[in-house]
This record gives C-alpha cells, structure tokens and sequence, in this order.
C-alpha cells in the first residue's frame, strides 16, 4: 500500500474515533479526542513522522548548477541561515531507513531576489561538499540544518505517549491560562450585574423598538470572554422579560440572542475554539480577533435580518419554564439600571484586553514603533501580552463583582472555584484537541494536501469549511468540529505558501462550525429548553438560521481572499 493512502485511512480512522466516541459511545469530547490522538499515533510509520519533521523545516530548492556542485535554496525566516552553515540534502524517494542524506553543502551567500510573481524573496546560495553527493540534487530534493536533523529523528524515537502528551502540554502552554481567566471574567461578569448592565444600556440607548439589535450586539460582546451556553443563560430573562413588556416579538428576541452569541463563539479570540485554532495556524491573537468581529458582525446582521422576516410570518408561542418563574420575570422588568455596576466599568473587562491587545500587534509596524521610546514599546508589548492582557481584565472583573455585592472572601472563592471548575473542563478538552492536532500533522497530511494538483486559495478554505461542517453536523460540538479540521488543516500554513493570510483559513473554519446544530448539539437543547421551544420549532427556526449565518460568514471570507488576501 503506498504511503499517502495509509496516511488517509490513519487520519480517517482518528477523525472517526472522535466522531463515534462522541456521537453513539457518549464520551467525554476529552476522551474521544485522547483516544482519537493515541490511535492516530500508533497507526502513523516513525519513517512519516521523521519525514514530516524533516520537511516542516526543509529548504526549498530552486535553482541546481549544470554541474551538481551548485544550488540555490529559498529561505523563508529571516536570519535562520548565514554564510558558512552546513545544510544537508534530503532526497524525497529514499529506499533506505532511517533518512539518510543524499549530499553536504556549505551556505556562501545569503542575498535577495524576485521571483516569478515579482514578490522579493530571501535565497541562498550553496556549494556541495567534495564528493559528498551520492546522486544527482534535484528541484525536488529538500535541504534541511544538521540540527533539524537530529530533532527529526529523535522525534521519531519518541513513544505514542511522549508524542500526545507533548501536543497536550503545548497546547495547555500557549491556552490555558487564557481560558482559566476568561472563565473567571465571564462569571464576574455575570455575577456582578455587569453583564446584565451592558445589555440594559444598549436597549435604553436603542430604544425598545430596536431591542433586538440590542440583544443582538450584546450576545455578540458577551461571548468573547463567555461561553455561548452562559450567554444565553443570562440574556434569554431578559428577552422573556421584554416580551412581557411588549406583549409581542418573542420569536425574534430569542432568534437575536442567538445570532450574535453563536458567531462570537467560534470567531473571536479568548472563546476557546477560535483561540485554539489561531494559535494553531500561527495567527496573532489580535488579527483573529479583528477578523472575527469584521465577518461575525456581518454575519450576525445577516441572521438578524433572518429573524426579522420569519418573525413577520411566524409566531412562537410564550411559554412558562422551569428555569424562571413569572414572577422572576416581573421584578426583572422592573429591577432599577442604577442597581447595577456603571456601564464604563462594566465594559472595562471586555474592551481592555483587546485595546492593549491591538497596542501591542501596532507595533510590528515600523512607522508607529519608531515615534516611540524603547521604555514605552517595551511597556506596550508587555501590557499587551495575552496572558497579562487579560489578567489586568480578570482583576477589574473581580474587583467590579467585590464592589457589587460585598460578599465575603469565602464567598467569593466559592464562585471563582466553579469558574475555575468550567474553565478546567474547556482547558481539558482543547489541549486533548491539541494533542490529536499534533499527531494528526505527524501523519504528513499537510504535505498530501499541497500535493494535490491546482490547490487554489480558494479551493483551501472551502475544503476547510466543508470539514469542519461535515465533523460539526455528524457530532455537534463546534469546538470539536473546530479543533478537528484545524488538526488536519493546520500544518499547510507552516508548510507551504498558502497565497493569502492564514487568518482567512481560521475565519472559514469557524463559520464551517456553524451548521448545521441539530439534535446532537447541546447548544441546541439549551435554546430550545430555555425558550420554551418544542424540537420541532428548535429544528424550524435555529438550525436554518445558524446554518445561514455560517454561509454568509464564509462567503465574506471568501471575498477577502480574492480581493484582500493580506499575504
């Protein structure tokens, strides 16, 4: 059997671990992704795995001499050659176990040029060691450092359970205290009034007319640092309560809430899928975040309008729950705005991070990092680390919820503990995600895909929307369906020029998460139950919708690869 099948039935036989175990065994995401991870690693030759390593830092060769003695490699990281490195040469089709070398070459000169797309291009220029070829260089042979060597076969004397539990630790290294932090913000946020603030004062400024725009932009502002399911919880009282008011739109109120909750959830950074996937495909966390506001926002718009129409021609009936009782609802309606935190301090938590975020990506441009002091950049770039971005947030959270209700340090504990409870299982479930990312791209499925013949841009984010919708639709969990594809996917933007940013693959995975949530989706059961919906209204009224928020998200992205792809 020829290798590249064997890698397709190996990452068909993980992908189908994590599917089954989740869909008809009823595991735990966390389990069916480690399973999934460790079935993938014993499946996949150490022979691909050298291999991968090998090429994930190879040299493209782009020129040979006539006379063999010559060749001209591209480098794409700057400074990672210089004059008088040794590089070696890897030949693609070898017969031999482990890699062996086909040629030694010593670098001469490292310079610059355009090349056939007149983009300038760093290369170097390489001799061959005396006698060292034991064949012929090709174009598509590879050169790689004597260091990058070692790592490789070193990588592939590692056991199964080295190779997960190093994708699980990485994953955690570069999340998991984001999560952990996000999950306190969030029920801060919540426990507070603070988030019930925020949306209070965009109905007051909106107007009870436009309340659905209102709850519409405040789910979307609630889901960056709240998980979907804790969102809905908090505003759906209030969409119950303004149907009281009014006497009408009730329908539309709980289709708004949905539309900007959903598409936060897999598009903007620290929500734990689009954080993963972006650290995945190397994104800068602000860029995600710009990004995923930009298309989420369309996309909510889209939805909205959605709402609108079939609230015109539909009605959904207003039913008791058991989640609040009328007379909960009634002092809602009637609860005073100044009971709560003030609005400045109440977005304070949520635009911070982001603000200080974007500061710091503002300084990989050097007509802003020149007008500024080394002191000051060296602030802004500390500030503007993710971790302490947040942290900063975490602590005006908590103090925001201490000011409100006075509770006792103990108190106070208890509620960061069951937090902190929620964050665990999320900071789990990722980094198990991350561990199956990581044996996945072992397997050299990155390379197969850019083998393929005329893999356009284009072609590459619908493949990776289509995937993350085929996972999603089969098993339910966007997360899952999101860290999935982007296990698959993740490696084409570390191996080969993809033609446009690698932002564009990670906004195109997290619309694909969105359709279509049925009955297997645990968002599904939360709206429908919370709403008062019967399955079928759920099914009529939620999963077209979401479904065409998705497709309209991904539509925009497509857009911004053709005309803007930021390459």
């Amino acid at each position: 059997m020829e290798l590249s099948a064997w890698v397709i039935i190996v990452i068909l036989s993980g992908v189908a671990i994590v599917i089954g175990g989740v869909l008809f065994f009823r595991l735990h995401a966390f389990l069916a992704l480690l399973a999934g991870a460790i079935c993938v690693g014993v499946l996949t030759p150490v022979q691909q795995i050298e291999e991968t390593a090998l090429r994930k830092n190879s040299f493209k060769i782009i020129e040979v001499g006539e006379d063999n003695r010559s060749l001209v490699v591209q480098v794409d990281k700057k400074g990672s050659l210089q004059t008088g490195m040794m590089l070696m040469i890897m030949g693609t089709e070898q017969p031999r176990f482990p890699l062996i070398p086909i040629a030694q070459t010593e670098v001469q000169r490292v310079t610059a040029q355009f090349n056939e797309d007149n983009k300038r291009i760093s290369i170097a220029e390489l001799s061959v060691r005396d006698d060292s070829a034991s064949r012929p260089i090709r174009l598509d042979d590879f050169a790689i450092t004597p260091t990058h060597y070692n790592a490789a076969i070193a990588e592939g004397k590692k056991s199964v359970g080295e190779r997960v539990a190093a994708g699980f630790g990485s994953t955690c290294a570069k999340i998991g205290i984001l999560i952990a932090l996000a999950a306190i913000i969030g029920m801060s946020l919540l426990e507070s009034g603070a988030a019930e603030r925020i949306v209070r004062s965009a109905i007051q400024f909106v107007g009870e007319k436009l309340a659905p725009v209102a709850f519409m932009a405040s789910g979307f502002l609630l889901a960056i640092p709240v998980f979907f399911d804790t969102v809905f919880y908090l505003l759906i009282p209030l969409g119950k309560a303004m149907r009281i008011r009014t006497g009408k739109n009730y329908l539309l109120y709980v289709l708004a809430i949905v539309t900007g909750g959903t598409m936060a959830h897999s598009l903007v950074p620290p929500t734990p899928g689009p954080l993963f996937v972006a650290e995945q495909l190397n994104v800068d966390i602000a860029t995600m975040m710009m990004g995923g506001l930009i298309v989420g926002s369309i996309a909510a718009l889209f939805g909205l309008g959605y709402a609108t129409l079939i609230n015109k021609h539909c009605e959904l009936p207003f039913r008791d729950s058991a989640d609040v009782t009328q007379e909960d609802l009634q002092k809602l309606a009637t609860k005073k705005i100044e009971d709560l935190p003030p609005l400045w301090l109440s977005l304070l938590p949520i635009l911070l991070p982001v603000v200080l975020i974007a500061g710091s990506t503002l300084l990989k441009f050097k007509t802003i990092s020149s007008q500024l002091s080394e002191q000051t950049q060296t602030l802004i770039t500390t500030l503007g680390n993710k971790n302490i971005a947040l942290g900063i947030a975490t602590v005006i959270a908590l103090w925001t919820l201490i000011r409100q209700k006075k509770s006792s340090m103990g108190a106070l504990s208890e509620s960061i503990q069951t937090s902190l409870y929620t964050g665990g299982v999320i900071i789990l479930i990722t980094a198990a995600g991350g561990a199956f990312g990581s044996v996945l791209q072992q397997t050299g499925v990155s390379f197969l895909i850019e083998s393929l013949p005329q893999v356009s841009p284009l072609m590459l984010v619908t493949l990776a929307f289509l995937i993350t919708t085929a996972i999603r639709t089969a098993q339910g969990s966007s997360t899952v369906a999101m860290i999935t594809t982007v296990g698959i996917l993740g490696g084409i933007a570390e191996s080969t020029t993809l033609g446009f940013h690698p932002v564009y693959l990670a906004l195109a995975i997290g619309c694909g998460s969105k359709p279509i949530s049925w009955m297997n989706d645990s968002g599904f059961w939360v709206i429908g139950k919370m709403s008062g919906m019967t399955e079928g209204e759920t099914l009529k009224f939620i999963s077209p919708m979401t479904a065409l928020m998705g497709i309209v998200g991904f539509i925009v992205v497509l857009l911004g690869v053709q005309f803007f792809p930021m390459a």
